[in-house]
């Protein structure tokens, strides 16, 4: 993800004006959150919470289900300020209501039976006197800082996981997209869910007060932002999860269906104007197919249309992400890469970038190394599958990756060599789409990970072990008020079960 914006504190007080980065037109006004009410929001969250999970799984599954039809019923509303606030073409902003829905649908349906109470069998068979049970208890208040790429749907798609576990949650909009998240809270109480989901407006000083008045920290954002995020969370051990930075490499083989990949390539690129944590942000192409994907690459980039709400992309969402395009872009020129596509900024207003095609790339190069955030596709060639999944894996990120090969096994086989939290196979970014399954990121990509079925809930919650009996036969033998002697013995007949299955499987051949 792209790094939060640089802005000074006097510019978040009061009332402030979005403008959407594609036409410069007022997009909505905010109010901005004074810090020093966060703790009491906070304080309100946590009191609402005790009857919110009370509610039970059921209860707070129909108030989801409520809103997942709120969110259908004002998808028109909600994408046309999107489109006003970011700058994002009609087709991608249309993406982000649906993929919640979807989200929404699968945790109504799932949230009963990975919340309820766990039994867990004894260790040995001697300890089986005692029944095991584990307690998902939520995290009172969840605090939620949000990135500017999916207003929507970064925003919501993990509040979703915490609200279903019965938490709180204090969401921190991007001080770049705050408008949809008033629209989203709107639409919580209007879907006649209770209060408790509520909002802070604002950049750092209020990102400092959430975290500071939270139970737990979900972040999703750059590295270094991240690394913030994390040092100040431990003042108060705070448990965070954080959805970082990515490089995200994709590997084209000498047997690929080269239409598809391109295709492929081209979209996982330039989605959402390459403003994506797990765009295809660098290719790996075999000598034997080089030529004949970046001719078909470059024919599907030449296609595209860029414009305001119009068109296939979007502007980026201000000048500052544009600038880090431009100097990824001069500095590959610069090195001796070649510019196939778009490479210069278009005359005009908006942050607009053209979808650029780069190759004759290497490493020394920032747009191979360094998260550009922005519609740039380098393109390198490479003479065997080791020395792809070599450059593949030379990054210090690790979101997610790409290989494509008809031979499904063997790109299996290659995508269990790369140093990533997830790998596609003849696809791109799919992996966002399979909530059943864990998203999170390797090396700086981050630390957790959301959905992962059960696990995309329980993340909320504090586990609390209950150990009762199953009968009083057995219970104090190794107390004190025992004679010496017969704690001894209990000591020697405990130690010779224990070590009975070491014995039998230390005597394998």
């Amino acid at each position: 993800m792209a790094a939060m914006t640089a802005i000074t504190t006097h510019e978040f007080s009061g009332t402030g004006t979005v403008l959407n980065p594609a036409t410069g037109a007022v997009a909505g006004e905010v109010h901005w959150t004074d810090p020093a009410d966060v703790p009491g929001i906070a304080a309100k969250l946590r009191a609402a919470q005790r009857d919110w999970e009370q509610r039970g799984a059921k209860g707070r599954a129909k108030a989801l289900a409520g809103f997942a039809v709120w969110l259908g019923e004002h998808r028109s509303e909600i994408e046309e300020l999107l489109v006003k606030e970011t700058g994002k073409s009609a087709v991608d902003a249309a993406q982000e209501v649906p993929l919640l829905i979807m989200i929404l649908s699968y945790v109504i349906k799932t949230m009963e039976k990975a919340l309820a109470p766990e039994s867990r069998p004894a260790a040995l068979p001697f300890l089986a006197i005692k029944k095991i049970t584990l307690h998902y208890r939520p995290r009172p208040v969840v605090g939620i800082i949000a990135p500017w790429n999916y207003p929507v749907a970064n925003a919501m798609m993990d509040a979703i996981g915490a609200l279903a576990a019965g938490c709180s949650v204090l969401l921190k909009p991007s001080e770049r997209t705050p408008l949809t998240a008033e629209v989203l809270r709107r639409g919580w109480l209007e879907s006649g869910a209770p209060d408790v989901l509520a909002l802070a407006q604002g950049a750092r000083e209020i990102s400092e007060a959430v975290i500071d008045n939270v139970d737990f920290v979900q972040f999703t954002g750059s590295t270094p932002t991240g690394r913030k995020v994390m040092e100040r969370a431990a003042r108060r051990l705070t448990p965070v999860s954080l959805e970082l930075g990515g490089k995200d490499p994709m590997i084209v083989c000498e047997d690929a269906d080269i239409d598809l990949a391109a295709h492929a390539a081209v979209w996982g690129a330039m989605f959402n104007a390459g403003q994506t944590c797990v765009s295809v942000e660098r290719v790996y192409v075999l000598e034997p197919v080089y030529d004949q994907f970046v001719e078909a690459v470059v024919r599907d980039v030449k296609a595209l249309q860029v414009g305001a709400g119009e068109g296939h992309f979007g502007a980026l969402i201000d000048e500052s992400q544009v600038a880090v395009v431009e100097r990824h872009v001069a500095d590959a020129k610069a090195k001796g890469a070649r510019v196939l596509t778009g490479g210069e900024r278009p005359d005009g207003p908006g942050s607009f970038y053209p979808p650029t095609v780069l190759v004759d790339v290497d490493h020394s190069m920032a747009c191979m190394t360094e998260e550009t955030f922005g519609p740039t596709l380098p393109i390198m060639k490479v003479g065997s599958v080791a020395e792809a999944i070599r450059l593949a894996n030379d990054s210090e990120y690790g979101l997610s990756a790409s290989v494509f090969s008809r031979d499904v096994e063997r790109a299996k086989d290659i995508a269990l060599q790369l140093d990533c939290g997830a790998a596609n196979i003849n696809d791109v970014i799919s992996n966002l789409m399979c909530t059943t399954a864990p998203m999170g990121g390797w090396k700086a990509s981050g630390i957790g990970a959301r959905f992962g079925g059960a696990d995309g809930l329980r993340k909320y919650c504090r586990v609390e072990t209950v150990v009762a009996p199953r009968t009083n036969v057995g219970a104090g033998g190794n107390y004190y008020h025992n004679s010496l002697k017969a704690l001894a013995r209990m000591n020697r007949m405990m130690t010779k079960m224990a070590l009975a299955r070491p014995r039998r499987t230390a005597k394998r051949g």
